[in-house]
C-alpha cells in the first residue's frame, strides 16, 4: 500500500480499498472500517486525543466526512467534549442541554509520521481479519485431506502452503524417514486448527490413522457411498498398518473391494504412505473372532477374554509365537491397537503351565481357608469356583450339585468360607489400623479392609487424603501390560492405575466414595 494512500483523493482510496479486499480475500467494508479507524487517529493527533473524532468513507463515492461529537451542557468543564447551549445553536438550530452533536471538521493534510501511522493501523486490521478469515475457513474442515506445496523445512517441522493460509507437519506427524522437499507437492490430513495471537495455527499430520482411513475413502468409490465402513485402524508409520473394514451389503467384499483389480486401490494408498503394508481384516463384533482377524498372518488355537481386566489370552501354536508377535512386537501391538484390547500371547506350553500354576494355587488356597482335603478343594476348582467370596455367597444347590456333595456339605462349606473371610477381614482391620489409616474411612461406601490396608500403604490415612484424589486416581484399573516383546519393549514401565484399580471398582463407585469423603468439608463450612 503506497505511503500516501491515507490522503489520497477519492477515487485513489477506493481503488486501495479494492484491491486491498481483493488480494487478502476479505470484504471490502473491513478495509473501509480500517481507513476510517486510521484516518480518526491521524484526526485525533492532529487536533488532540482528547477530542471525541469520527470518520466516515462512503464505500461507493470515496466522499470522506470528518467530524467531532459535543455533548451540550449548561456549563461548560470540558472543552474538547462539551459547549454551551449560545455555541451550540451555531452548530445546529434548536440544540437543547443534553443533546449529542457534531461538529465538522475540515480535511486535514497528513505528514508523513501521521500517515505512517495511519498505515500500520490499516495493515494491522487487514491483517486481524484477514487471520479471521483463515480461521472460520479451515476451522470446520478438520479431518479433511488438503493438498499443498512444501514452502520451507524447519527444526525438522515442514511448512506448506495451503494457498489461503499456511499449514504445518510437526516431526512427529510426519512419516519416519519420508524425504521432503521445497516446492514439492503434499497431501496430509488436517489434524487440528487453533486460534492463537500470531494468527490461525493449521496442524496436518501424514502419520495418524484417520489420514490412511481419507486415502482409502479417495480410491474405494464403496467407502466413499458408505457401503464398506472402515470401523477400526492402527498404523505404525512408514512400516505396517491394519484396517478392519465391514460390508453393509452382503454381495460386496470389504476385503476385495479395498484391495481393488489386482491390488490397484490398495497400491495407490501404499505409495502415498511411502510403501508402509497395509493389511485389510474383516470386522467382526464378536471380540474374539476379531482378535484372531487383527493377529493375521499368525494362526490363533483359542482365545480367553478378561472382560474385567479390558485383556484377552490369546494361545497359539509353538511355531506361531514369533509370527504373532511380529518383529519388535509391532504385530501384536497393532493388534492391540485395532482391537482397543490389550492382548497377551501365549504359546501352548505356557497357558498350560499358567493354568496349572492357578489351578494349584487355588486348590491349596481352599485347603488351608476352608480345612478341607486335596480331593475336595481340586473338584471345586475344577468346577469353576476361584476365589473364598464365590463359595460364601453363592446358592446352596449350585455346590451341592458338585458330583459327590450334598447339601450339608455345601452349608458346611458355605460356612467356613463366611468364617474366613470374616478372619481376613479381622486381620485386615489390624492391620489397617496399624498403618494409621482413619476409622472415619471404613464407614464410606463401598470399601472393605482390604482396600483400607492398600489406601494405607499408599500414604492415604484420613478422609482429607482421599477426598484430595480424583476420581481416576483412586479407581482407574491397572493394565499392566505382559505382553512377549524385543527387549526393548520390555523396558517400558507399566501403567500403575488407580490406587484401588485392582479392586475392579467402577468409576460411579468411585465418585460415591470420594463425595463421601468430601461431605465433611461442606459440613464445616455450613457450620
Amino acid at each position: 500500500m503506497a505511503l500516501s494512500a491515507v490522503s489520497a483523493n477519492k477515487a485513489e482510496l477506493l481503488a486501495i480499498a479494492n484491491a486491498v479486499a481483493t488480494e487478502k480475500m476479505i470484504d471490502k467494508a473491513i478495509v473501509i472500517e480500517a481507513m476510517e479507524d486510521a484516518i480518526q487517529r491521524a484526526a485525533r493527533s492532529r487536533y488532540g486525543a482528547e477530542n471525541d473524532i469520527r470518520a466516515k468513507l462512503d464505500g461507493t463515492t470515496g466522499d470522506l466526512r470528518l467530524w467531532r461529537v459535543v455533548e451540550v451542557v449548561e456549563q461548560v468543564d470540558d472543552y474538547f467534549k462539551q459547549v454551551n447551549l449560545k455555541e451550540a445553536e451555531k452548530l445546529q438550530k434548536g440544540a437543547v442541554v443534553g443533546d449529542y452533536i457534531v461538529d465538522p471538521l475540515p480535511p486535514i493534510e497528513f505528514g508523513r509520521i501521521a500517515a505512517q501511522a495511519a498505515k500500520q493501523v490499516i495493515f494491522q486490521k487487514v491483517r486481524d481479519a484477514e487471520r479471521d478469515r483463515q480461521f472460520e475457513e479451515f476451522k470446520d474442515r478438520m479431518g479433511e485431506i488438503i493438498t499443498g506445496v512444501v514452502k520451507r523445512v524447519e527444526f525438522g517441522h515442514v511448512v506448506v502452503d495451503l494457498g489461503r493460509a499456511e499449514g504445518v507437519i510437526r516431526r512427529d506427524a510426519q512419516i519416519p524417514r519420508e524425504v521432503v522437499r521445497v516446492n514439492d507437492r503434499i497431501r496430509s490430513l488436517i489434524l487440528n486448527v487453533r486460534r492463537e495471537n500470531r494468527g490461525p495455527q493449521i496442524f496436518l499430520s501424514r502419520a495418524h490413522p484417520d489420514f490412511m482411513k481419507k486415502l482409502f475413502a479417495q480410491e474405494v468409490p464403496e467407502i466413499y457411498d458408505g457401503i464398506i465402513e472402515i470401523k477400526a485402524a492402527a498404523r505404525d508409520p512408514g512400516s505396517r498398518a491394519k484396517i478392519g473394514v465391514i460390508s453393509h451389503d452382503s454381495s460386496i467384499d470389504p476385503v476385495g473391494a479395498c484391495v481393488g483389480m489386482k491390488g490397484s486401490r490398495v497400491q495407490a494408498v501404499v505409495q502415498e504412505m511411502q510403501g508402509e503394508k497395509i493389511d485389510i481384516i474383516p470386522w467382526s463384533p464378536d471380540i474374539a473372532t476379531f482378535v484372531v482377524n487383527a493377529l493375521q498372518p499368525a494362526s490363533v488355537s483359542r482365545v480367553v477374554i478378561d472382560e474385567e481386566e479390558e485383556r484377552i489370552e490369546v494361545v497359539v501354536p509353538d511355531d506361531q509365537l514369533s509370527l504373532a508377535i511380529g518383529r519388535r512386537g509391532q504385530n501384536v501391538r497393532l493388534a492391540s491397537q485395532l482391537t482397543g484390547k490389550a492382548i497377551d500371547i501365549l504359546t501352548e506350553a505356557d497357558a498350560s503351565e499358567k493354568r496349572q500354576k492357578e489351578f494349584a494355587e487355588r486348590t491349596e488356597m481352599f485347603q488351608t481357608e476352608l480345612d478341607v482335603d486335596e480331593t475336595l478343594a481340586q473338584l471345586l476348582v475344577a468346577e469353576g469356583f476361584g476365589a473364598l467370596e464365590e463359595v460364601a455367597y453363592v446358592e446352596v444347590q449350585e455346590i451341592a450339585s458338585i458330583e459327590g456333595f450334598d447339601e450339608d456339605l455345601a452349608v458346611e462349606l458355605q460356612s467356613r468360607a463366611t468364617e474366613a473371610l470374616e478372619r481376613r477381614e479381622e486381620a485386615n482391620r489390624e492391620l489397617r489400623r496399624g498403618m494409621g489409616v482413619a476409622d472415619e474411612l471404613a464407614a464410606l461406601p463401598h470399601l472393605n479392609e482390604a482396600m483400607l490396608v492398600t489406601l494405607g500403604k499408599a500414604g492415604i490415612l484420613t478422609l482429607d487424603d482421599l477426598a484430595d484424589l480424583a476420581t481416576d486416581e483412586l479407581v482407574q484399573k491397572k493394565r499392566q501390560e505382559q505382553r512377549r516383546r524385543a527387549e526393548s519393549d520390555n523396558k517400558r514401565p507399566e501403567d500403575k492405575g488407580g490406587v484401588l484399580g485392582e479392586y475392579g471398582l467402577s468409576d460411579e463407585q468411585g465418585n460415591e466414595i470420594i463425595m463421601a469423603a468430601r461431605a465433611h468439608w461442606f459440613e464445616d463450612e455450613q457450620a
